[in-house]
Parts: structure tokens; sequence; C-alpha cells
């Protein structure tokens, strides 16, 4: 791989820094709020129906999720939740708004080696203003040449970042812990992508898939793709 790679772009939830616990720590105090209404796990999968539904609405984020979470409390209790829930919830989301960046083991580790080895950028996806914050709260942004943060990760969103990077996709190397967004359509043009499994995981993002492709590397951790990209 080293020998083809000129652009390697990381993914910044939980490849970077922690972002999906936080999800599953509201979410669970989410249910509890309503288990007057409906049982915890039945509240779950309203809120999930409820984020399916909005997703080509709202995208992801956070923001996108304080709205879910108000259309299920209104759903839920069919228009009779008091003005104390609805406070809540927004209370859930301003207090993840506001968590401090957690960084990963050897990320910054990661990006001192490759920095100048390299033209590094992060490709993300969510909502554009929390994005810019949580890069800038990490201290990392000086690493990279560019930040896309992007609606989707699809193939086409790819396609654009390749053009707008002028780079060949056999040039590029995608690291993500995401297979369905960071992974696989990467690896249909023809790129390079590296998989960094993370403990958690949004329902959303899960495929069952086997990958058998010259181009696609997993690794345990982020400091075990140094190897294949330093000579």
């Amino acid at each position: 791989m080293v020998d083809h790679i000129k652009v390697i772009a990381f993914d910044a939830d939980d490849t970077l820094w922690v972002n999906e616990p936080y999800f599953q720590e509201v979410e669970q105090q989410f249910c509890s709020l309503l288990e007057d209404y409906l049982p915890r796990h039945t509240v779950s999968q309203e809120l999930f129906k409820t984020e399916m539904a909005n997703l080509p609405l709202y995208g992801y984020g956070i923001k996108a999720f304080m709205l879910c979470m108000i259309e299920t409390v209104l759903r839920v209790t069919e228009n009779t939740a008091s003005p104390a829930i609805l406070h809540k919830v927004i209370e859930y989301g301003q207090q993840m708004l506001n968590k401090p960046i957690e960084m990963l083991d050897g990320v910054e580790d990661v990006l001192k080696a490759l920095s100048g080895k390299y033209r590094l950028v992060v490709a993300t996806k969510g909502d554009l203003l929390d994005q810019e914050r949580k890069l800038k709260k990490s201290g990392l942004a000086h690493y990279f040449h560019h930040i896309e943060i992007m609606s989707d990760k699809k193939e086409s969103d790819f396609q654009k970042l390749l053009k707008h990077l002028d780079c060949s996709p056999e040039n590029f190397v995608m690291i993500g812990n995401s297979l369905k967004s960071d992974i696989l359509p990467v690896l249909a043009l023809g790129g390079y992508a590296v998989h960094i499994p993370y403990h958690t995981t949004w329902q959303h993002e899960h495929v069952d898939v086997t990958i058998e492709d010259p181009h696609f590397y997993q690794f345990n951790s982020m400091a075990d793709i140094l190897p294949h990209l330093i000579s």
C-alpha cells in the first residue's frame, strides 16, 4: 500500500475520538424518561424508527438526534408530554454538545508520524457546526490538509471528495470504524480502505458482509497502520 498512497483520509467520530458511547448513554436516559409510557426497549425502537424516517431531512449529528427525541416523545405520549420532559430532552442534547473531546489511543502519534509524508484529510459526516467544534477542541486541525464534512458517505460523496483533492482512487486510502460508511464505498471506487473496529457502533451502520478485496485492511488499533504506510 505504501507505494500507491498519496492522500490518507480519516473518519472522525469513533476513529479519532469517542462519539457513539455518548449517544448510547443519552438514549438510555431517554428511554428511562419515558418508561411510564412504554417499556425501555420499545422506546428505543420508536426512537430508531424516528431517526430513520428523518435521516433524509435532518442528516446525522446531535441536533438531528435531539429533534428525533422530541418527535418520539410527542408520538409516544400522544402529545401529552409535560414541558419538563421536553426540557429534559433539550438538556440531554446540550450536554452532548458540550462534551469534552476524548481522543482514542494512538491517534496523535499516528498523525505526527504521517504528517509531511502524505496529504492528510478528515472525511466525516454529521452536523457542520458540531464537527467543526469537535475538531477545534481536539487540537488536531493543524495536521490536516483538508476537512470534508459530508452529508453522507456514499460512492458519489467520495467521488466528489476525490475530485476536489485531484486524487485518483488508487492513490487514496480511507481509515474508519464503519464498514458501511468508510470502507465499502471507497473499495467500490477502487481506493484503499482500512477498517479499525470500535467496540460499539450505531445500529444504522451495521452491515453483515465478508470483504475479500486486495485493497482492504483491518487492524485492531490506529498504530497498527504505520508499518503499512511508512517504509
